[in-house]
């Protein structure tokens, strides 16, 4: 990781970290937790609206969250005025990190193809790394009060924010002598008889680390195991505003979406005050 996306990361995590002490000095009571589950990640690998591969290229996440609760005052173990934004509403702040293992699924990979092109996007395999830190609103139905009181032991949430993505994929092929910077070693319609190639234009396989921002938005329940903890379900999208997290973006008319990912959550949710 360079010196400029170290730089960028602590400006956004230092902008968060300010968020939450005015928060703090508010008054405003807080939550952490952990989260883990399996990811499906959505890019260049494979055939973008094929089951299998959807499936097939998917990994894991694993994050740290840190909720202000607007329901509850901390600094008099009381409830906040009664508003509907103080009860329907959490602020959410992540720090997280998914991998997923990509390869080439579908038709063009089937064991009946066996030309040249074929036997180079079967041994053609990548790795997605990404680390995020960002900042999701997430919206309760029902009363935030009721559920930490007991009054009901399911709270459906829906969510949506952004965070800011630090991505370093990784490629390698099996293909001849397995030299990833020799653009013939991958599937030549990515490389030739390419009207969007020129010479100004990235070559289609580019694992160069970078940095990218993407919108995040959920859907999931908590389920209030005791007092002062949660578990919590969450389905999760997240769109890049980049195409290169895969560390592949070949131009072509198949290839008009930039990366996004799917991950379900199962996490653990502690309240602090």
């Amino acid at each position: 990781m360079n010196k400029l996306k170290v730089k960028h990361l602590a400006q956004i995590l230092f902008i968060l970290v300010a968020s939450q002490t005015v928060a703090a000095q508010l008054g405003f009571s807080h939550e952490i937790g952990v989260i883990t589950g399996p990811t499906a990640f959505k890019s260049d690998f494979g055939e973008r609206f094929d089951l299998e591969t959807n499936a097939g290229n998917s990994g894991v996440g694993i994050g740290l969250v840190h909720y202000i609760n607007f329901a509850y005052r901390a600094d008099c173990n009381c409830y906040t005025t009664d508003n509907y934004f103080n009860d329907h509403f959490k602020l959410r702040t992540e720090i997280s990190y998914n991998t997923a293992k990509l390869e080439h699924i579908g038709e063009y990979v089937q064991p009946y193809r066996t030309s040249t092109n074929a036997d180079k996007l079967r041994a053609h395999t990548g790795t997605a790394n990404n680390l995020d830190i960002g900042m999701q609103i997430e919206y309760f139905p029902l009363s935030i009060r009721s559920f930490q009181a007991f009054g009901y032991k399911f709270a459906p949430f829906v969510s949506f924010g952004a965070h800011y993505v630090s991505y370093n994929p990784k490629v390698s092929t099996g293909y001849a002598n397995g030299d990833t910077t020799n653009m013939s070693n991958f599937y030549a319609p990515w490389y030739t008889s390419n009207p969007n190639l020129s010479p100004n234009f990235p070559e289609p396989i580019d694992v160069t680390s970078g940095t990218t921002w993407s919108l995040v938005s959920s859907i999931g329940v908590r389920y209030k195991l005791s007092p002062l903890a949660d578990l919590m379900l969450d389905l999760r999208g997240q769109y890049y505003f980049s195409d290169w997290v895969d560390g592949l973006n070949h131009t072509l008319d198949s290839n008009k979406h930039n990366d996004w990912l799917v991950w379900l959550n199962f996490g653990y949710i502690y309240y602090l005050d």
